[in-house]
């Protein structure tokens, strides 16, 4: 079948790879733009990405460039999937070849360092002239090496604008990628962060052995911090029993393909976090939305244990036993503590 059109997508990870295969086998031209030229020639000639997902071998409609405005000519969409820490440099050089009415959707699951904005607002900074309404957000269970697997994957597309959420559906659907919209643009974006912190906190509880009883009450009691904050920042609740919320958690909790558990498993053997992080090799978002969590958390006044405890392992030099001992240790409290039993 010819191709119908052109989508693009920045950078050339793990994840943005996966989506470019999505869409190629959507029957869309894709130029997925990279800052490296080797990235590129790698994966033009060899159809291969080999630093990030050396087994995949890659469509044909699928072409790399190192070139923002070649990339952006004539896309009908652009799904930006840059590290959180990229997304206003790269949303920046795209302004000047931004065509109108081409879809904007990011699928970074992050805030950005210092400003604490979510990735839809440091989009709508730099992108003056389009419509915040008409970004839209990709989130849910999805690891990159199953999606260019063709593994069955459920993800949400979020959108203020439901035209344009439906738009991100209908270029990314097919039989093994299944879509859902949500209007809740605040809260997808907000689950998907912060399950990377939970997910670091597994790793960990799994590095020590401490268990599956251990890592359930995490999962459980992390779910829970989520949504306090989620809440707190404008989010529906419900949202976090969707795709964005335990479905990502669970996900990015108990694979091995999860950085953030990988990273999480490697502090508990008592690694400084630069050896960690470098060990890794790739980026672990996990770590700064910690930073920016704990400090979100402080300002709209929400408990987060878990948060404040990684938050110590990570940056002030904690003993990860002594975290979860501090945790096991907090005062008694009721499960759900805004509808606590009465006391007869």
């Amino acid at each position: 079948m010819p191709v119908v059109g052109k989508a693009a997508v920045l950078v050339a990870g793990s994840w943005g790879t996966a989506i470019a295969s999505v869409l190629a086998d959507n029957h869309r031209e894709v130029a997925l733009w990279t800052r490296s030229e080797a990235q590129a020639r790698d994966i033009n000639t060899r159809r291969h990405n080999s630093k990030y997902l050396p087994d995949a071998e890659l469509s044909p409609n699928i072409q790399a460039t190192v070139s923002m405005q070649e990339a952006l000519k004539g896309a009908e969409a652009v799904f930006v999937v840059a590290p959180s820490s990229a997304m206003r440099e790269v949303a920046g050089q795209m302004r000047a070849y931004l065509e109108q009415g081409t879809l904007v959707v990011h699928a970074t699951k992050g805030f950005e360092s210092g400003s604490l904005k979510r990735m839809s607002e440091v989009l709508a900074d730099e992108l003056p002239d389009y419509d915040p309404e008409r970004i839209v957000v990709l989130s849910g269970p999805s690891h990159a090496e199953e999606v260019i697997g063709r593994k069955p994957t459920t993800v949400v597309v979020a959108a203020k604008c439901l035209k344009a959420a439906e738009q991100a559906q209908d270029l990314l659907i097919n039989h093994y990628f299944r879509v859902y919209t949500n209007p809740d643009v605040v809260g997808v974006e907000v689950g998907g962060a912060l399950k990377n912190i939970i997910a670091l906190g597994a790793g960990l509880s799994d590095g020590l052995g401490f268990g599956d009883n251990a890592k359930a009450a995490l999962l459980t009691r992390g779910l829970a911090e989520i949504t306090r904050l989620g809440t707190a920042m404008g989010a529906h609740p419900p949202t976090f029993a969707g795709l964005a919320g335990i479905g990502d958690l669970v996900v990015t909790c108990t694979s091995r393909h999860s950085r953030n558990w990988r990273a999480g498993s490697l502090l508990a053997q008592r690694l400084p976090l630069d050896e960690v992080l470098s060990r890794m090799g790739m980026v672990v978002e996990g770590v700064k939305t910690t930073q920016a969590a704990y400090t979100l958390a402080a300002q709209y006044e929400i408990t987060m244990p878990i948060t404040s405890q990684l938050h110590q392992v990570l940056f002030e030099g904690k003993d990860p036993e002594a975290a979860v001992e501090d945790l096991m240790g907090r005062v008694r409290t009721h499960e759900l503590e805004e509808a606590a039993l009465p006391r007869s």
